[in-house]
């Protein structure tokens, strides 16, 4: 089979896919991506480059637009020198959205089109306006109506979709939904899995926590409202107060990745530790991590806080999860899809510090309780989200769009 696949990033959530499609000796595979680092073996990568960003003055709500286009026009001209060279997919798979999808239709009418269908932006029911510390303006409402543009036009031509999740299949328009499937990318559960009697030490940062029962820990890959860091800042300074030998890890970039940034240049990090009391021998910044010592904090952790808007789910949560962590998470829809309180985990409010450190406190306190609570959230990940269950049906899909053609 002939597979092509097409992503901004390299490999984004085809990394399991593309390893395991490759393994293949059947299998021919090239992937299409704008991203220069990163390699796969038996995976051949070509590199489009879009000629320029979306130009300033273009109209606020078409900027998204503009770029999906020059993405897709850049994306259209690499696939068709393989066309040239007599590459012709028997299934395009793409991850929808930021355009480089837009345009492969027309260029390989024979062969169907999937898609990775990660989100539909929505002005009310999801991540926007959740937060009434920033509520929408009618100039909002209409850039994210334009801004779902090469989603949708993705969704009319190609055969079939996937999602990793039904919270965010329930995104797309009702009359766009039975083309999509729920597959999850897969965690890999003999990799992510519990180590009992892990020890937090990380070298490369000089970090030791080797004699530390009580960790607490967070992910996210940046610092920002829409991942809860506010809200967990807030509830960190209270765990701190009211546990003395807790040690709070902070996993992520000091950036933005989905929220407003702040007036005057600072960084959410910056303003929680202004706005709250800390003992800083016992908060700890890590940066990004290599898999290895983020693995290395998950399996040390006694906590694991995740706080989430209606927004896609992070995979952080579902690793943690994997390896046996207690989760106190956020009361949101699609926690809600993985998480059930008090049988595989702890739901809070979002908004609300105190309750959030009163959890992770009630947790630390009982360790009995919390230990049943952590083997239920494995089993679930292992019942749902295995790997490679998930990889099968993921391959499967695509052999049988191949088989069945436009």
């Amino acid at each position: 089979m002939r597979i092509l696949l097409i992503h901004r990033t390299f490999p984004g959530q085809f990394r399991y896919l593309a390893t395991a499609l490759a393994q293949d000796p059947c299998n021919e595979v090239i992937f299409l991506t704008s991203a220069e680092q990163g390699e796969i073996p038996g995976v051949k990568k070509m590199l489009y480059t879009p000629h320029r960003p979306a130009h300033p003055s273009t109209h606020t709500y078409l900027q998204t637009m503009e770029s999906a286009v020059i993405y897709g026009q850049a994306a259209y001209k690499t696939a068709l020198q393989l066309k040239k060279d007599g590459f012709i997919p028997d299934v395009i798979y793409g991850h929808s959205g930021w355009g480089p999808t837009l345009f492969m239709a027309d260029l390989f009418p024979r062969s169907p089109l999937v898609c990775h269908f990660e989100w539909f932006y929505r002005s009310h029911g999801s991540s926007f306006g959740f937060d009434p510390a920033n509520p929408l303006t009618i100039d909002n409402e209409a850039e994210i109506r334009i801004k779902n543009a090469p989603i949708l036009f993705d969704l009319t031509q190609s055969s079939l979709g996937i999602s990793p999740t039904e919270w965010q299949r329930r995104q797309f328009p009702a009359e766009f939904q039975s083309k999509i499937t729920v597959i999850h990318e897969g965690i890999h559960c003999g990799f992510f899995s519990p180590l009992p009697g892990t020890k937090l030490v990380l070298q490369k940062l000089g970090l030791d926590l080797s004699q530390v029962e009580e960790i607490v820990t967070y992910v996210a890959t940046g610092m920002e409202p829409l991942r809860g860091f506010p809200q967990f800042m807030a509830a960190a300074a209270e765990i701190q107060r009211r546990k003395p030998g807790c040690h709070i890890v902070v996993v992520g970039e000091d950036r933005t990745e989905y929220s407003n940034t702040l007036t005057g240049g600072k960084t959410y990090r910056q303003d929680a530790l202004e706005r709250h009391s800390y003992d800083l021998s016992r908060l700890h910044f890590t940066g990004r991590l290599s898999i290895p010592d983020y693995l290395t904090v998950l399996r040390s952790s006694a906590v694991h806080v995740y706080l989430t808007y209606p927004f896609i789910l992070s995979w952080s949560v579902l690793e943690a999860m994997a390896c046996g962590s207690l989760i106190v998470a956020s009361d949101t829809l699609p926690v809600r899809e993985i998480i059930e309180d008090n049988v595989n985990g702890l739901l809070v409010d979002f908004f609300d510090p105190f309750a959030i450190a009163d959890r992770v406190i009630e947790a630390l306190s009982k360790p009995g309780w919390a230990s049943a609570l952590k083997s239920r959230a494995r089993e679930t990940i292992l019942a749902k989200y295995e790997l490679d269950q998930l990889l099968a049906r993921q391959i499967t899909l695509l052999q049988n769009a191949a088989a069945k053609g436009v």
